[in-house]
């Protein structure tokens, strides 16, 4: 059972019996399980990022589609970075008991590689279509990549996050 003054988030389920450092376990498994899941994706379009210079039709991409092209990479190499962050941070902290702080830490991590993921989604999306179709076609292909990701990944939880609190 869990010690007083441990506090766990309100939406968090804590199971009977379970101590502090049970639940740090279990949660760090949760998160590495999920990360193990959003990786491939992003080691996938990091690669396909990592072609396109190579690719033919590069060189007439316009100025503005190769910024968009670098902007996309720059957020995908941060997002790697955000999503390996936990395993890199556990590694360092290894055996030091201090595995609350590295489940906190490693959930923001998670929290902003997956914004920036949404980020990088939508960037690519919006350069495949500038150089696909012109115009109407751009904005509406982006807008709807873009609004997926807030509102799966971003409104969809926060509204039933707030929803659990006030029950709480």
């Amino acid at each position: 059972m869990a010690k007083k003054g441990d506090k766990a988030e309100p939406s968090e389920q804590v199971r009977p019996g379970e101590s502090k450092e049970e639940r740090a376990d279990r949660n760090l498994e949760e998160l590495l399980q999920e990360l193990r899941i959003a990786i491939p994706g992003v080691q996938f379009l990091f690669a396909f990022l990592l072609t396109i210079p190579f690719a033919t039709g590069f060189a007439s991409l316009s100025d503005a589609q190769e910024d968009l092209y670098f902007a996309v990479l720059i957020s995908t190499v941060l997002t790697t970075a955000l999503l390996m962050a936990p395993s890199a941070y556990h590694r360092a902290l290894f055996r030091l008991r201090d595995k609350s702080h590295l489940v906190e830490v490693s959930n923001r991590f998670a929290i902003a590689g997956l914004a920036m993921l949404a980020v990088s989604i939508t960037g690519a999306v919006l350069l495949v279509a500038g150089v696909v179709f012109d115009g109407t076609k751009v904005v509406v292909f982006t807008v709807v990549a873009g609004s997926c990701f807030l509102l799966f990944w971003g409104a969809l939880p926060l509204i039933r996050r707030a929803s659990i609190r006030s029950e709480d």
